[in-house]
């Protein structure tokens, strides 16, 4: 306070400022008439004023509260619209999943039938070719026989043997004749 009244101090030395307590003479109470009536034709003026724009923000507010319901009401909503997606995607995996083990399974017993035709034709094919080479080998081992079988025929035939082996198939025939 003391601050105060010496600033107030300094400022009335040098009389360019002042305080006048004639009230009539300051215009005081001309000013607080003026004022007075400024703030009553005021009032009126702005308090419409203020009233409606109360209206309008209150009506705004109102208008925001409904768009918040509304937008809460749409988020339950999607929330148990999602809420039966996930439903039914995990139906839908699941599903998938079974389906997925399902072919395997078929795939798997597929392969094993086919690994066991494979097998069997394998076997049949070996069969079949060692048959085929057991009946080259016989051939092959009767042609090396007649071949030595003539071979030997022809060394050991002469004109004379001849003429003995036919006639005794001669005397054979007229025998049984």
């Amino acid at each position: 306070m003391n601050n105060f009244l010496q600033v107030f101090n300094i400022i009335t030395e040098h009389k360019s400022f002042g305080f006048n307590s004639n009230f009539l003479e300051a215009n005081v109470i001309n000013i607080a008439l003026l004022l007075s009536g400024l703030i009553y034709i005021l009032k009126n003026f702005l308090g419409s004023t203020l009233i409606n724009r109360q209206e309008k923000v209150l009506l705004a507010i109102q208008e925001a509260e409904e768009r918040l319901k509304q937008a809460n009401d749409r988020l339950e909503e999607a929330e148990k619209q999602l809420a039966q997606t996930q439903l039914v995607i995990a139906q839908i995996k699941e599903e998938a999943e079974f389906t997925a083990e399902k072919v395997k399974n078929s795939i798997l017993n597929q392969g094993e039938q086919d690994i066991e035709k494979l097998k069997t034709a394998g076997k049949n094919s070996i069969a079949n070719a060692e048959q085929q080479i057991k009946k080259q080998i016989q051939q092959q081992i009767t042609n090396l026989a007649i071949h030595r079988v003539t071979l030997q025929l022809k060394n050991q035939m002469n004109q004379k043997t001849q003429l003995s082996i036919i006639d005794t198939n001669i005397m054979k025939l007229g025998v049984e004749i």
